[in-house]
This record gives C-alpha cells, sequence and structure tokens, in this order.
C-alpha cells in the first residue's frame, strides 16, 4: 500500500482546536477523514479590533450590548496597567508628602525652604515605583490572559494598579514583636 502525503493551506477562524472534516478525493474517489489540528492562534482578538484609547471605563452593571470595551493585545493590557498604576501612585505619594508637608506647619520659616524638596522627592519616587510594578503587573496580565483567549475588561488594569498601591502600603509597616 502506497502512502500519499497531501499538504493543505488551511485559513481557520476558530479560536478553539476542533476537528476539522475533510473530503479528500483519491484515485477518483471521495474519503471522508476527520484531523485534529492542535493550533495556536496568534492574536485572539476580532477581527474588526481596534485598541482603545485610554481609559474607555464603561459601567459595567447593566451594560447594553456592544458598551463593553475589551483588551485582547498584551501591549494593551501593559499599557492600560502603567498609566492607571501611574494614575494612583501619584495621588497615593503626593496625599502622602500633602501630610508631611503639613507637619512642618508651626516649625519656622527655615524649614520651608527644605519642606518643598518633599513633593519632588515622593513625586520621583512613586514614578519609579509606578514603572516598574505597572510594567511588570501588566506584563504578567497580558500573557495570563492571552495564553487562556480571554478578554480584558478596561477595569481590570484598575483594579490591578489599586491592589499594587494597597500592597504598598501594606509592605510599609513594621511588625514588632509578632514572630
Amino acid at each position: 500500500m502506497a502512502q500519499r502525503t497531501l499538504h493543505l493551506d488551511l485559513e481557520i477562524h476558530n479560536r478553539e482546536p476542533a476537528p476539522l472534516h475533510l473530503l479528500v478525493k483519491a484515485s477518483g474517489q471521495y474519503i471522508h477523514a476527520m484531523v485534529r489540528l492542535n493550533t495556536r492562534v496568534e492574536n485572539p482578538a476580532p477581527l474588526d479590533y481596534v485598541s482603545p484609547g485610554f481609559p474607555s471605563l464603561y459601567w459595567p452593571l447593566h451594560a447594553k450590548p456592544g458598551e463593553p470595551i475589551y483588551l485582547y493585545n498584551t501591549s494593551d493590557v501593559m499599557r492600560f496597567t502603567l498609566y492607571w498604576t501611574l494614575i494612583i501612585y501619584a495621588i497615593f505619594h503626593l496625599s502622602a508628602a500633602g501630610y508631611a508637608i503639613l507637619m512642618q506647619v508651626g516649625k519656622g520659616k527655615s524649614v520651608w525652604k527644605y519642606a518643598w524638596a518633599i513633593v519632588g522627592v515622593y513625586a520621583v519616587v512613586a514614578g519609579a515605583e509606578a514603572v516598574m510594578a505597572g510594567c511588570f503587573v501588566g506584563l504578567i496580565l497580558g500573557a495570563v490572559y492571552n495564553a487562556g483567549y480571554f478578554r480584558m475588561s478596561t477595569w481590570i488594569p484598575l483594579l490591578w494598579s489599586v491592589i499594587n498601591v494597597m500592597t504598598l502600603l501594606a509592605a510599609s509597616f513594621s511588625i514588632h514583636g509578632g514572630l
């Protein structure tokens, strides 16, 4: 029995591996063949997908069809997470800097010429922390969602930015005598 090789060029628009039914004409007869393809879709986004602009938030409760905006690309997920992390970290650190400046009230005029440096230092620290945390978490989120062929709501990067700053806040406290 001779073995024959069949080469096919297929364009598949299915995201999940599924059985592919083929009718192959061999020696004048049609043979039904079922092939299971194990494919990896490089871009799980819909064909008409356009990267949304930042922030692209929508009200998630009782959203109308077509209103929710989703992220599909890892670069979009990282960008949204980075932007939200920068914003949340800036609010958090500048609030702490404002409190530190208020603590200087009543200490004399000589303190005020250095007190404004607090805001600059806090802003630089917030920016550095936000870029590291936002990029790291954004890349991990994008990779996980992309690996599972999930679409990501634009609220998820905001949520993870809040989780980042809460982790920073929890890590800033020292625990004495707990262990």
